[in-house]
């Protein structure tokens, strides 16, 4: 009987904002999301603002310098 070892990594690799969502995708494979309404100022980013964004940390959170907003991977994952 064979099994598989799954080595769970929880650092973002990608980012993507829709009307509703912010999404994450993690170094695992893993996506995790969490309502828009969950952070104001990205809710009320323009586009252009929300696509701005860089991984910090090594994938620990992300930055959104223009709105200069911190979201950490561990905020979505904690909020169950």
């Amino acid at each position: 009987m064979s099994t598989l070892a799954l080595k769970l990594d929880a650092h973002a690799i990608d980012v993507s904002i829709d009307d509703n969502a912010l999404h994450f995708v993690l170094v695992d494979g893993r996506e995790i999301s969490a309502p828009l309404e969950w952070f104001p100022r990205l809710r009320d980013a323009s586009r252009a603002q929300r696509l701005n964004w860089r991984l910090i940390g090594k994938g620990v959170g992300v930055h959104w310098p223009e709105i200069d907003e911190d979201i950490a991977v561990s905020t979505l994952m904690d909020s169950r």
